[in-house]
């Protein structure tokens, strides 16, 4: 992996990954995957980060989609089963910390899956957002296994059928991101959820995060029960334990993570 595919900061409670091939517009290559994976992981090893957030280098695009030039990365293993980017889904679906994807500007094919990967997503107002893998012969395949949960199915076929382009309220009004704001209030609106984010147990978002993926595919006595479960499970942790004196001493919480 070349070291600028990806840039890493830390800021405070937060993890940035910086996807930093602006001349190519971010798009998809194996050094990016592999750099957003490491990003990944070193987020996840260092106690004092309470969130991921991903972004786009420049203003123009958050992420083109994959490098479909020669030699840009955009190529198959057919005797592995699974793929690097899928890889990276996967991974990010098991994350336990939250992520946040900010996206600066333009944001179509693979990179929509990095959008439905995040936890919680904002977009400048002028980005574009689209699935035009049909215009040249393929599908937005691996998109569509976690599109399909925060996307209404009609929305969601007229995306992937017609490969058109929409605008960023499209995608609000849609459930794909939490917020839309002009680009002079994109970062303080991305500060303001991670300063949210930073006051949580991370305990409780770990095990948040993986309820809430696993209930996804129980029936509601299914959830509820397993639900009745965790909730048990959670409050034996140190964090709750804590919460609940920081609420009876009417003071903020120090939590732990255990």
């Amino acid at each position: 992996m070349t070291a600028a595919a990806v840039l890493y900061s830390r800021e405070s409670h937060a993890f940035r990954i910086t996807l930093n091939r602006p001349e190519k517009r971010n798009a998809i290559n194996n050094d990016l995957i592999e750099g957003i994976s490491e990003g990944i992981k070193q987020a996840e090893a260092d106690p004092d980060i309470r969130c991921i957030v991903l972004t786009g280098a420049g203003d123009k695009a958050f992420c083109a989609g994959g490098d479909l030039q020669p030699g840009g990365g955009f190529n198959f293993n057919f005797a592995d089963p699974s793929t690097p980017y899928g890889n990276l889904l996967r991974q990010a679906q098991n994350c336990p910390l939250p992520i946040l994807a900010v996206v600066n500007g333009t944001c179509v094919a693979g990179g929509m899956g990095l959008v439905a990967m995040a936890d919680l997503a904002i977009a400048v107002d002028t980005a574009k957002f689209g699935l035009p893998e049909a215009k040249i012969g393929l599908f937005p395949m691996q998109v569509l296994a976690l599109m399909k949960a925060l996307v209404p199915a009609r929305t969601l076929r007229e995306w992937m059928l017609t490969g058109e382009l929409f605008s960023a309220r499209d995608a609000l009004e849609s459930g794909l991101l939490n917020y839309v704001v002009p680009a002079e209030q994109l970062a303080e609106c991305a500060e303001g959820l991670i300063a949210s984010l930073a006051k949580t147990s991370p305990s409780a978002l770990r095990r948040g995060k993986y309820a809430m993926r696993v209930v996804e595919a129980m029936s509601f006595d299914q959830a509820i029960a397993f639900a009745e479960g965790q909730l048990g499970l959670m409050s034996l942790t140190e964090d709750a334990k804590e919460g609940l004196a920081s609420f009876n001493e009417k003071r903020p919480p120090k939590f732990t993570g255990k």
